[in-house]
Formats: C-alpha cells, structure tokens, sequence
C-alpha cells in the first residue's frame, strides 16, 4: 500500500474482514494501523475500503497508534477494552499477532485471509525479523511492566 496502490495483501485482508462481517463472525472491525506520515493513513484506507463493500461505518472502529504488531495487540485490549478477539491477516502475520497476544494473556485467534500464490522473498525476509522483533517487543513490555 505504501506508494499509493492497494497491495493484495490489502485487498485479501478487506475481503476476509468483510466475509466475517457478513456472515455474522465478527460484530465490530477495528482497523489498526499506521498514520505518521501526512500522506499515508492505513486506518482511514482500511475503513473507505470496507464501507465500499457495505460494511456501515459504525461498525468500524479505527484505531491510528497501531505502529506495530505488538501495539495494534495491546491497544485493541487496553484502549477498546477486548480480551478475546480475532486477528484478521495472512497465515504469516497471524502466527506473530496471536504470539503477542497469547503472551500477554489475551484470548486471540487468527483468521488467515488469502495469501500469494507465491510467497514474496521480501516478505519472507522480513518476517524473520518482524518474529525476533516480536520476542523483544514481548520481553521488554515485561520487563518495563515488572519494574
């Protein structure tokens, strides 16, 4: 998405949200993401996105402080006050997200939207450290927690 363009995995992770509004698995979508930059806000993208495919906007809550895996977790618990809810990503991202919420003692499940067909080198690459990231994130949450 950085860039302008909707990217699919955008696209597949809109579609999975809006098949699990639609069927009646989820009541509420938070879209969690970054906005720091003026001309880039995934929140709002995600939201526009959602209401084109007839999801109303009151059931959408937008959360702009998810700058990372780990954020998007905790706020979802501490600011919207949710202690069991699903993660709606590709399989990759999923697997972290529920990590971190496990971890931090949240009742999380993943819901994998479709992924590519061939999975990007770039992507892979950076989930290596997007997971190390994940363990220090965790880690240092405790810790500051504890002291």
């Amino acid at each position: 998405m950085h860039g302008g363009g909707i990217n699919a995995y955008f696209k597949y992770r809109i579609d999975a949200a809006y098949f699990l509004f639609r069927h009646k698995k989820v009541r509420y979508i938070i879209v969690s993401g970054d906005n720091r930059e003026k001309n880039y806000n995934e929140p709002k993208m995600m939201k526009k996105e959602l209401i084109k495919k007839g999801i109303p906007s009151h059931f959408i809550y937008e959360d702009f402080y998810g700058i990372s895996t780990l954020h998007s977790v905790l706020r979802v618990h501490k600011v919207f006050h949710q202690k069991k809810f699903t993660i709606i990503s590709q399989k990759f991202h999923n697997e972290r997200a529920i990590f971190i919420g496990n971890c931090l003692g949240l009742d999380v499940i993943g819901f994998n939207a479709k992924s590519m067909i061939s999975f990007d080198r770039k992507i892979e690459l950076r989930e290596v450290f997007a997971r190390i990231k994940a363990l220090w994130d965790v880690s240092c949450y405790f810790y500051i927690k504890s002291g």
